[in-house]
This record gives C-alpha cells, structure tokens and sequence, in this order.
C-alpha cells in the first residue's frame, strides 16, 4: 500500500480520501470488486531477484605473464596465474533489476507519465502530496498518479488491469497510507520520549490516553514530529502474529478466524532521541473487514513497531496498562468519581 515515489516537487493538493473507510474487525473476506484486493495492486512493485552479472574477462594480450619467454614459463606452474576468458565476449553491461529500483522505497525509480499504447480510458497525471515528511526533510513524501499505478502495473505484466478502476485503485491506497501514518505518530507521541513517559500516557488505559497525551504536550510543548525514512513491501511473507493468529483461527475458529492480511509492510522511520535520530521499523498488516451496508468496503490496519527489547516493553506497556485499568476495577471507580463529584 506504500507506493509513494521520492522524486520532484511535491504537488499542492491533499491525498483523496474515500468516504466510509474506518478501522474495523478484520474476520471477514475482503468484499466482492473491491479494486484493492487484487492480487496484481499487491504484487506490482515486488522486488524480484537480480540475475548474477558476470565479470569481463581481461584480453590475453593485457596478461603480464611472458608467455612467450620459455625460462619463464618453466618458473611458473602448469597453469598460468592470470584468470583468461574468451577474448572475444563483450562485457556484460545489462543493468540488473535491484539497480533500476530506488533504494528508499524498492520501486522504480521514475514511472511514465505518458499514456499507455492501447489505453482506452484516460487518466489524471496529477499527484498527491502525503501528509507524510521524508526523512531527508526535503518536504513530504508524494503519492503516485493513476496513469503511473498504471502504467507500473502494465510494466509488471498485469495488461488486463481495469483502467477505469485504477482511479479508485489510487484514492484508497492514499487512504490507507494515510491512515498507517497517523497510527505511526500516535504511537511516536506517547513513546517517543521514553518508556516512563510512555507508561505515564498508558497506565489509565486507552480511552484516556489521548487526555494524557494532551495534558503532557501542554506542558512540555509541541511534539516532535518523526519522518519516514525508506519503506519496503513484503506482501509475500507474512509477520509472526498474522501468522499466529492464522493459526488460531483454525484451532478456535469461532473467536480468531480471520482472513490473512492482503499486504504487509515495514517502514523505517526517525525518532529524536535527545537530539539524535533513531531508526525504528514499524510494521503494518492490511486487512479487510465486512463493508459498510452501502457495500463500500472498510480496511482495518495492524500497525506496531517491530520486535526489539524496547519495542515489546512498549507494546508490553500499551497492551498491560489497558488491560490493568479495565481488571482492577480503575474503569468504574473513575466512573463512579466523576458521577458523584456532580
């Protein structure tokens, strides 16, 4: 879902955002024509694995062995040291597939603008600005146009996409990208200045950890606000909790059964640390979840740093202090607080 590019001016307008598209449970079949469950918007920009480049050969004629020189050769051993091919193959000088791709986000490093042959429907060359800062701080990271999704689709070999989708294909990955970022910041506001700050925004629970958070940042000023620094698709290999949970979907089918996640994605981003930047990775599990009644279709994002000793205190912190304020009864005694306190 992360298909942004890194290149030119970023454009004026704001990512397009489809109504109705809210988090919900992820135990449902993504719904009938929804353009972003096929598989080809999944698998379009897959890094595919380079073919091994063979070395050219020198010509024998740049050989510094005298082969010529009889007391020489005989000095030397049965076979001459110096590595001999064929003089006559050219090098081979094909670019390898890793190198066309941009090393911050593995995609093509320019897409075409140009219409494609046979293209019968035309589409918008504009692009979006995100809402998200690149690493670099060279300005905010930009959204591809439907006629590159397409034409990189086509590139990938998919030629019977849907051209009058693509569109659609466009708005609702902004969307999701969108989404996955403002998850990414909410969780940089609460830990990003530390685990004790952390656990002083988690220890009420979540439904009150947005006034923490608020009551914190009045005090202390505005937040720092983290950057993307390269991101990567990994739609084929499924994180340990999809994985987990896919099997405990077929042991208890009743409570975990669940589609797997139609994508999956790691981004790397900069977390200020007493000044200094720190990269943390965070992971991202799409899923589906049941439309809306109007038969749109709804998306629910599973967004979490990745495993390292300070994420899973963090993860630990956040899951614990909901679970804490719930189990000791803290919910209802600051509801029977506040009740009484009018």
């Amino acid at each position: 879902m992360g298909w942004f590019w890194a290149d030119a001016t970023p454009a004026a307008s704001a990512a397009s955002k489809p109504a109705n598209h809210s988090p919900r449970g992820n135990d449902a079949a993504p719904p009938p024509g929804c353009p972003m469950h096929n598989k080809r918007t999944v698998d379009a920009f897959a890094s595919a694995a380079p073919a091994p480049v063979a070395p050219s050969a020198p010509a024998s004629s740049g050989c510094p062995v005298p082969h010529g020189n009889p007391a020489a050769n005989a000095a030397l051993s049965s076979s001459c040291p110096i590595p001999h091919g064929n003089p006559d193959a050219a090098p081979n000088k094909e670019q390898s597939f890793m190198s066309k791709l941009n090393p911050l986000n593995y995609m093509f490093q320019s897409i075409s603008q140009e219409r494609a042959p046979n293209q019968t429907h035309m589409l918008p060359t504009s692009r979006d600005e995100s809402s998200i800062p690149r690493g670099s701080g060279d300005g905010n990271w930009e959204y591809p146009s439907p006629q590159q999704m397409y034409n990189a689709l086509l590139r990938k070999g998919y030629t019977d996409t849907d051209v009058t989708a693509v569109e659609s294909m466009v708005a609702v990955h902004n969307f999701l990208n969108e989404g996955a970022w403002s998850e990414i910041v909410d969780w940089e506001r609460r830990f990003g200045k530390g685990l004790k700050r952390g656990w002083e925004v988690s220890k009420r629970g979540e439904e009150n950890a947005h006034l923490e958070l608020r009551r914190l940042e009045a005090q202390e000023g505005r937040p720092e606000q983290p950057t993307l620094i390269r991101f990567q698709g990994r739609p084929q290999e499924m994180t340990p909790k999809a994985a987990m949970l896919q099997m405990l979907g077929r042991i208890y089918p009743s409570k975990f059964a669940t589609e797997p996640p139609f994508d999956r994605h790691d981004w790397y981003v900069s977390r200020n640390v007493d000044g200094q930047p720190k990269e943390v990775r965070y992971v991202i599990d799409f899923y589906s979840a049941p439309p809306e009644p109007t038969g749109e279709p709804v998306f629910y994002l599973d967004v979490r740093p990745a495993i390292t000793p300070t994420a899973a205190v963090e993860r630990l912190m956040r899951w614990g202090g909901d679970v804490w304020w719930k189990a000791s009864g803290a919910e209802v005694r600051e509801a029977n607080k506040n009740g009484s306190g009018h």
